[in-house]
């Protein structure tokens, strides 16, 4: 057996300042938005739902996303605010998944970003009543339309339902890719006082 696979390749240490190196390489080499993620979500049933969202923002403090509070995950978000997100970079053959309670951001920083965003992706926003039903495309290109007339060339106002939310990372797992599907798996979980503690698992 080669050698090589004897070597740990994800070493322990800070998983925080790992993904940033991860995600500094896959935005380097993703053909197609290296910064999204499935975001998975339950309802207070544990009934569970999954979709991709993109991460707008990743520091000490976790893992930042943007939504409207009025959508199915917004409603999820907010009854049971725990959460999991998964990365897969395919260019890579890597994969990070983040488990971690989460908090919804403040006025100030969902203003900000908001309104860093173009400004038709600012009147989507507006016109969207996101994850309700909808009778014909033809209505939300009406809303839109409207939302477009109403504000103009002045500041689009950011809906008070339109917000961001942060994952604190409790537990992170790097998966990566190696010969003979001998693929390497390392766990790190956050203990009492910040610490990480990380063991490698079976694949």
């Amino acid at each position: 057996m080669d050698t090589e696979l004897a070597q740990d390749v994800i070493p322990h240490g800070d998983p925080l300042a790992l993904f940033a190196q991860w995600y500094g390489e896959a935005r380097a080499t993703e053909p197609n938005d290296p910064n999204a993620m499935a975001l998975a979500t339950a309802t207070p049933d544990g009934l569970p739902s999954v979709r991709m969202v993109l991460l707008k923002g990743h520091d000490a403090d976790g893992f930042v996303f943007y939504t409207n509070a009025h959508s199915r995950k917004g409603g999820e978000l907010i009854a049971n605010p725990h959460a999991a997100l998964l990365f897969h970079w395919k260019s890579l053959r890597r994969q990070v998944r983040i488990e971690g309670p989460l908090t919804q951001v403040d006025d100030a920083t969902a203003d900000d970003y908001f309104h860093s965003r173009a400004r038709d992706s600012q009147l989507g926003a507006v016109a969207s009543d996101q994850s309700a039903p909808l009778d014909s495309r033809r209505t939300f290109v009406d809303r839109f339309e409207a939302a477009k007339a109403r504000f103009g060339e002045g500041e689009i106002e950011r809906p008070a339902h339109w917000t961001g939310f942060r994952l604190m990372p409790e537990a992170m797992e790097f998966w990566v890719d190696r010969a003979h599907r001998l693929h390497e798996r390392r766990r790190f979980v956050r203990r009492e006082g910040g610490a990480w503690s990380s063991t490698l698992l079976y694949p």
